[in-house]
């Protein structure tokens, strides 16, 4: 997730106070109680309304005001009526449904560890959807399995339609667009699956592969989902091949030791000059982002040849009093960092920054920059976040179900501005 930048820092204190006022007795809260009342359940859904009007700098920027409120009032009444008692689960399939809406990466209602929990639950016995899946962006929701056999697209789960369960756990999702949600389905259906329908031991699973259809029964996952285990990786590479030609891979801004990432590219563009690389490609497709300070430091000394900022406008919060709501504020980008043009490292040749479905937030923010500055042309596939970019995140856990909405703390304009809504788009042609 896209951090605050250096120069955002007054900024992103503004309101906090209030919301460690409001969450400190929720701290020790863990995963939340077995199962709460339906009056508890409708305190949870004003707190969401509180926390939106508190600390959203502005929630029209992604939703439609009037009808988030709409749906926040439909989830509370609960359509025919609330059950006596909800679990954490129920409580969260009702207020989920509201995300698809909200329409924002960094604004949306979840769990508040949902990495820790699903190590929790595997280690404690528990098990998951048997495959790795991928679902359709464009038209009639489609989903696709990496099977034993090799790839093939799912007919139905559990004498479930496939289309349906799409359908369905699309409007749990968050994020920008139809294809940011389709994406993140994909990465984490097995949790969706899971929160959504429970996790049973076995599954029965209609394929198709090559025209011909069969149906199995498979036995649920007992190990990690590639999500998770890939995060024990190392999250970037180098990669020259003989035509001189790089791709440095790097999918996630968000390190525990950024100096490791320091330290590796500056050992790669010393490889790149040592061995006369021509042209770079800039890897970010499955960059979701995370703190600026990584590109800015670790990057721009080797690809800027002009000043840059990292955005030209911003929308936040300005710190209130106590008990006082916060005060919209806006301003300029005034800081802009230099160019090193000594650095003997400094790349010279042709660059491409490769984005995806997967870039988010703070590499959204490179983007924009390599882009809007000239140091780049945008390749692979876009149409998927928005040029303009919430972040800054904070949570606030609600005080029953135990469950967290995530509000950004500011709203960030490209460096050369652009129309609301823009999606961030390829600028040169596709490459593989």
């Amino acid at each position: 997730m896209h951090q605050c930048p250096r120069s955002f820092m007054s900024l992103a204190r503004a309101g906090l106070a209030a919301c460690l006022l409001l969450c400190a007795d929720m701290a020790a809260a863990g995963g939340g109680p077995e199962r709460i009342t339906a009056a508890q359940f409708r305190e949870d859904v004003a707190f969401v309304r509180a926390m939106i009007a508190r600390m959203h700098p502005d929630p029209a920027f992604s939703t439609d005001a009037p009808a988030m409120h709409v749906a926040l009032d439909r989830i509370a009444q609960g359509g025919h009526g609330l059950p006596p008692t909800l679990t954490r689960d129920e409580a969260w399939r009702r207020l989920a449904s509201v995300n698809a809406l909200l329409a924002d990466g960094h604004f949306f209602i979840g769990y508040p560890d949902w990495r820790q929990e699903t190590r929790a639950w595997l280690a404690a016995g528990g098990s998951l959807f048997p495959f790795e899946v991928s679902v359709d962006p464009d038209g009639a929701p489609s989903l696709f399995a990496e099977a034993d056999a090799g790839p093939a697209r799912v007919l139905s789960v559990n004498g479930v339609a496939a289309k349906e369960l799409v359908t369905t756990l699309s409007s749990m999702v968050h994020g920008d667009t139809p294809r940011f949600r389709a994406n993140l389905l994909g990465q984490r259906w097995w949790w969706y699956y899971w929160k959504m329908f429970g996790a049973p031991d076995t599954y029965e699973l209609e394929l198709e592969q090559e025209g011909v259809r069969r149906t199995v029964a498979i036995p649920a996952r007992r190990r990690l989902p590639r999500i998770l285990a890939q995060e024990a990786r190392r999250a970037f590479d180098l990669a020259i091949g003989p035509d001189r030609r790089a791709v440095l891979t790097v999918d996630t801004f968000s390190l525990p030791d950024p100096a490791l990432f320091m330290a590796f590219t500056r050992e790669a563009f010393a490889r790149m000059r040592a061995q006369g690389v021509t042209s770079l490609v800039i890897d970010i497709s499955r960059n979701g982002g995370g703190d600026d300070a990584v590109w800015i430091d670790g990057l721009m000394p080797y690809l800027a040849t002009r000043p840059y900022r990292t955005g030209s406008t911003y929308r936040g919060l300005a710190r209130a009093p106590a008990g006082s709501p916060a005060q919209p504020m806006r301003g300029e980008i005034a800081t802009w960092r230099q160019p090193q043009p000594a650095n003997p490292l400094r790349f010279q040749g042709r660059t491409e920054v490769r984005i995806g479905p997967g870039t988010y937030s703070s590499a959204v923010l490179f983007a924009n920059v390599m882009r809007d500055f000239g140091f780049a042309t945008l390749v692979g596939a876009g149409g998927a976040a928005r040029q303009t970019q919430s972040g800054g995140v904070r949570d606030a856990r609600l005080p029953h179900s135990g469950l967290a909405i995530t509000l950004p703390r500011f709203i960030l304009a490209p460096p050369a501005g652009g129309r609301p809504g823009a999606l961030l788009e390829t600028t040169g042609p596709v490459r593989h």
